[in-house]
């Protein structure tokens, strides 16, 4: 909610901007004065286009990215876990069945 309020405010001065911008350039003297400004309008509406937007919608590549190496990661620290279980219970069975089959 209060990304939507920012960016609203954004909005308002970003068109108040744009209209004293547009002034400035109607008037030949004061032209190097509005564009500055009008680029400065640009870049107001931008960011508030950005605080709407969900970072996932202006990101896309980057998020899925970090969705698959955080995945690969925790794939790999539960393939690890897995294998260290497995072999204590390989150990241990290998044990047992040799104690059973009075092996050692």
């Amino acid at each position: 909610m209060l990304r939507w309020t920012a960016a609203a405010l954004l909005w308002i001065v970003g068109g108040l901007l744009g209209l004293v911008g547009g002034l400035l350039c109607v008037t030949v003297i004061l032209l190097p004065l509005g564009i500055p400004v009008l680029f400065l309008t640009r870049r107001v509406f931008g960011l508030a286009g950005r605080l709407v937007v969900p970072r996932e919608l202006r990101h896309p590549i980057s998020e899925l990215a970090d969705r698959g190496s955080d995945a690969g990661k925790n794939a790999a620290k539960n393939a690890k876990k897995t294998g260290k279980k497995t072999g204590k219970k390989a150990k241990h069975g290998v044990h047992g069945l040799r104690k059973r089959l009075h092996l050692s």
